[in-house]
């Protein structure tokens, strides 16, 4: 019989120093591999470390893991380190200023992900998505700081006025406020997601759909050149198909489009994909940033934004509460 995903995390955990808090923080902890049971190398098997951290890179750095998991050396990039640790959950946490260099300015012609194993698209519950997501979730995942980020980014920053928008990976809320949506004049707020009765119940939506987009070749329900805007909320550390989506997210995207990739490291840990939960937030940026741009999606103008509250002065101001990113990229016209 199989473990339960918790038990495997469990036993992971007891041969590791640090803490993860289950749906909440994505901390690599600092492991010995020998610690780990010297039976399981040679099996065919999904390991729980190849699960969570990435085969075979537990004691590497940050640029290490960028260079040797997803980014083949010869990306111009700074790589700024993630300087500090939010003292309450052991995750490590970008200084003011870090997360806006994190995407390179050239990238390397090879694409990575062509010789990537699925491992790195494991996850710890490797069952449906469709059973995890049966019973509606009516609760933020994020804190209210973060809440009020993302709502004022999506509503005042990033929709213009008769948008067409599709809300990607959606839920009871798209964090569109109300009176901006009516001030905008928004064509349409299009939804795809889980579970019915969140979509159901999300106001903002003018029509939605459930889909799973990590069955085999995802594609959207939309017509090409469909979209002004494209949102993805604090669910791109979900898919185990994240290329083909972006691939797809291209395609109903009009040339001239946006599309918003929005996270933080608050996340169901079991349903992460090994890929994410083996890195810290900067090096998310550049996934996400490196989905964009090998997906073949024909994006441009790719760059991220730190959205997290802040406090304190100068570069010494640290994040309060959970952080927030985007990464973004415009459709190309031609």
């Amino acid at each position: 019989m199989r473990p339960s995903p918790v038990a495997v995390l469990t036993a992971l955990l007891s041969s590791c120093s640090g803490a993860i808090a289950l749906g909440t923080t994505n901390n690599r902890p600092s492991c010995n591999r020998k610690s780990l049971s010297d039976a399981h190398r040679n099996k065919r098997d999904v390991r729980p470390e190849d699960i969570l951290f990435g085969k075979g890179r537990w004691n590497l750095k940050r640029r290490n893991i960028i260079e040797s998991i997803t980014f083949v050396a010869g990306a111009v990039l700074p790589f700024p380190t993630a300087a500090y640790v939010d003292p309450k959950t052991g995750v490590l946490l970008p200084e003011e200023g870090e997360v806006e260099k994190a995407v390179p300015s050239i990238w390397d012609n090879e694409n990575p992900f062509e010789t990537m194993g699925r491992n790195e698209f494991s996850r710890l519950d490797s069952a449906p998505d469709s059973i995890f997501y049966t019973d509606p979730r009516f609760v933020e995942h994020v804190d209210e700081n973060s809440v009020k980020g993302l709502t004022s980014y999506i509503s005042n920053t990033l929709l213009q006025p008769g948008d067409s928008v599709l809300d990607l990976c959606s839920s009871w809320t798209s964090h569109i406020d109300a009176n901006t949506q009516a001030k905008l004049g928004l064509k349409r707020v299009s939804g795809l997601g889980m579970n019915e009765k969140e979509l159901s119940a999300n106001s903002a939506l003018t029509d939605w759909t459930v889909l799973d987009l990590n069955k085999n070749n995802p594609r959207l329900p939309y017509d090409d050149s469909s979209f002004d805007t494209v949102l993805c909320q604090l669910s791109i550390d979900y898919l185990t198909r994240p290329l083909e989506v972006m691939t797809e997210v291209g395609r109903v995207l009009k040339p001239g489009g946006k599309v918003a990739i929005l996270f933080s490291n608050r996340l169901f840990l079991q349903k992460a994909v090994g890929l994410w939960t083996g890195a810290d937030d900067l090096d998310h940026v550049y996934i996400v940033a490196s989905y964009l741009h090998y997906s073949g999606g024909n994006f441009d103008q790719i760059s991220a934004e730190d959205l997290s509250t802040r406090s304190g002065r100068g570069k010494t101001r640290r994040i309060v509460g959970d952080p927030l990113y985007a990464v973004t990229a415009v459709k190309k016209s031609t």
